[in-house]
């Protein structure tokens, strides 16, 4: 799909708009971002009030790109994030991931366990291999890595209905196979609560978001399960095609 094409399906849809835009990272793929966003905005395909890039580096790409609709904020990710989420964030914001990030909102949600309970036991593990899924790798902070492709896609694919890679339908959604994969476990000797999923899901113009109202209530979520007793929650952040799963476990 070209530019052109890309312009009149997004003026066929409904406006979309964001209260705050956060983008992590302002290195080649923040910039690439920012870039798209405000073409999106151009073109009517979304709306936002303002953007916030985090990047701890002063001399990022995208400190020469800064505008009225757009600010830089000097940070470490994780520590940006967790003033960001306890505070300010709002249904109707939105978090634009980076592809070479840490599983940070996990590590956002195990660290509010930590302070809302410290008395109680708070650890992470890695989930069992998800049953139907082709190719999963566990990785370091006890992440399981998953995805639907065999194969290298590109990093700014967008996940159409049509696969670029197999040239067929996409019959694939992780969401749908991890909620499918709690719900087999119900039952067993160690059942899941959940799951909380973040979805980054594309928005415009190449742009994956995930909605700050998905990450808010996962700690509801989280909380809920503690007042039934243990948490044995499983976090995933994930697309269509690939997703990082952990378990947060509140003894």
């Amino acid at each position: 799909m070209g530019p052109a094409d890309e312009y009149a399906r997004h003026s066929a849809l409904p406006l979309q708009h964001f209260g705050t835009i956060v983008i992590i990272g302002g290195g080649c793929y923040g910039s690439y971002y920012l870039r798209q966003l405000r073409r999106a905005s151009e073109h009517a395909a979304l709306s936002y009030d303002r953007i916030v890039v985090v990047d701890r580096d002063t001399a990022c790409a995208v400190a020469g790109d800064i505008a009225a609709d757009c600010e830089l904020h000097v940070h470490e990710w994780r520590a940006w994030l967790d003033g960001f989420l306890a505070g300010e964030a709002r249904e109707g914001d939105a978090i634009v991931p980076s592809p070479l990030m840490p599983h940070l909102l996990f590590e956002w949600l195990e660290q509010r366990a930590r302070e809302r309970w410290p008395e109680r036991n708070v650890s992470v593990r890695t989930p069992s291999a998800v049953n139907g899924v082709p190719w999963q790798r566990e990785g370091k902070g006890s992440t399981r890595y998953v995805s639907f492709a065999e194969w290298i896609c590109p990093v700014n694919c967008v996940e159409p209905r049509s696969c670029p890679h197999t040239r067929g339908a996409r019959t694939w959604s992780m969401p749908a196979a991890i909620e499918a994969a709690v719900l087999a476990a119900r039952d067993s000797v160690d059942p899941l609560d959940g799951p909380a999923i973040f979805r980054c899901v594309h928005r415009a113009y190449g742009v994956g978001m995930i909605d700050v109202g998905e990450v808010l209530d996962a700690e509801k979520l989280m909380v809920a399960a503690a007042a039934r007793g243990r948490v044995n929650l499983l976090v995933g952040t994930m697309s269509h095609c690939h997703g990082a799963l952990g378990i947060l476990a509140v003894e």
